[in-house]
């Protein structure tokens, strides 16, 4: 071959094999973008799948917040309610304990002068007998109450009652066994015997104590109108009174 023929095709090799070399290349970096923007593609959704499980986590999540937060202010409720029934249980019990004591001894100042009178009058033995008895049932009844023993205190008062209707200690016994009731949380019954005692012995000395028991009551048996309607008649009827005050406050707090 002639050496300017030589010359040529070196010249032809030398400049062709770059363009091929690039062209080579060339496919490869496309091939490389193209798998990179699928990768790139799948972490996309990737990504958006795991934003939204987030979000719904987060709504969940939230959620459940409103609602331990709800939970948390009725808790917040209840417990609230739950101290004013223990506060107006105390007093009750207090007022109780008081009114046994205080009429524990003038029932035994009652009993020695009732004895006395029925010694001179005629038919003293008969009487005094009567009077020995009703005061032996009374004591037994109330022996029950001092003990606690609230059902059979119940019981007796409700029996000395049958036995002596026109006994002077009705009134006291209606309140015992108002007593009785609440302490055996038979509202109902307790409200009875507390309304007996204020409408027909409205002269009673515990009568304004009473209807303080009676709202307490009637608010324990979820009849909040009516409890507010007895303070306001204590308030009314005994303005002066420390009865008034304790239904004044007690009104404050009746939701």
């Amino acid at each position: 071959m002639p050496r300017l023929q030589l010359f040529i095709l070196s010249v032809l090799l030398f400049t062709t094999a770059p363009a091929s070399a690039g062209l080579f290349n060339d496919d490869k970096a496309r091939n490389d973008i193209e798998q990179l923007k699928a990768r790139l593609d799948t972490a996309e959704a990737s990504l958006a799948k795991v934003e939204a499980a987030y979000q719904r986590q987060t709504s969940a999540l939230l959620d459940l917040q409103i609602a331990i937060d709800a939970q948390n202010t009725e808790l917040r409720k209840l417990r609230g309610q739950n101290e004013e029934f223990t506060h107006a249980l105390q007093d009750t019990e207090k007022r109780q304990k008081d009114f046994y004591v205080d009429l524990d001894g003038r029932l035994r100042r009652f009993e020695a002068g009732d004895v006395a009178t029925a010694n001179k009058a005629s038919g003293a033995k008969d009487k005094t007998d009567d009077l020995v008895t009703e005061n032996r049932a009374l004591e037994a009844a109330l022996g029950f109450y001092k003990a606690e023993r609230y059902q059979n205190a119940a019981s007796a008062f409700q029996e000395f009652l049958n036995n002596y209707p026109q006994s002077a200690h009705v009134a006291n016994i209606r309140y015992w066994m108002g007593n009785s009731y609440f302490m055996l949380k038979d509202y109902k019954s307790s409200l009875e015997n507390y309304q007996i005692l204020v409408s027909k012995f409205d002269t009673h000395p515990k009568v304004a104590e009473a209807f303080l028991i009676i709202a307490d009551c009637q608010e324990l048996l979820n009849n909040k109108e009516a409890a507010r309607a007895t303070l306001k008649q204590v308030m009314a009827k005994f303005p002066d009174s420390e009865a008034a005050g304790k239904a004044k406050k007690h009104l404050s707090t009746l939701k």
